[in-house]
């Protein structure tokens, strides 16, 4: 095992071990050289995205300087629930190296597979019950974005 594996999971030990939050550890390496690291701190901040990933994504993007992850990696105790996924895409980092696979953490009460499940089902069969309300105003500010020249893509 590499030392940012090694890294990622002392943390999930010390996150769960200090209350914060559940087993999960994260770091961002850029260049060979970790940048940023992340526990779970769910039930420290009453953050229920405070996840290990989460974390660790937003502190590496304050020390870059930008929301592009592009020239890192990503080691994570666990393999990202689809919440972490998502952050993940968001920030694109070249490659993501994960060891207890989301499996084993349904094995210990993190199970995930209601929201793989909820993604995947119609809206109007989900269990939080979503509805769409038609807004010409929110129609505008999206073409207004469309037709800003002055805009950062992301």
């Amino acid at each position: 095992m590499n030392d940012y594996m090694q890294r990622a999971i002392e943390l999930s030990r010390e996150g769960m071990d200090t209350g914060e939050g559940g087993p999960f550890g994260a770091v961002i390496v850029q260049n060979g050289r970790i940048i940023a690291e992340g526990f779970n701190r769910v039930i420290a901040t009453n953050d229920p995205t405070a996840h290990a990933e989460v974390v660790a994504i937003r502190r590496a993007c304050e020390q870059v300087g930008r929301f592009d992850l592009s020239d890192c990696e990503l080691y994570t105790s666990c393999e990202p629930c689809p919440m972490c996924l998502g952050a993940i895409y968001w920030a694109r980092p070249k490659k993501v190296y994960y060891a207890n696979t989301r499996f084993d953490a349904a094995n210990i009460k993190f199970d995930d597979s209601f929201i793989y499940d909820e993604i995947s089902a119609p809206m109007n069969q989900r269990t939080i019950p979503f509805e769409h309300i038609e807004s010409p105003e929110a129609h505008a500010v999206f073409a207004a974005w469309a037709n800003k020249t002055d805009k950062t893509r992301y």
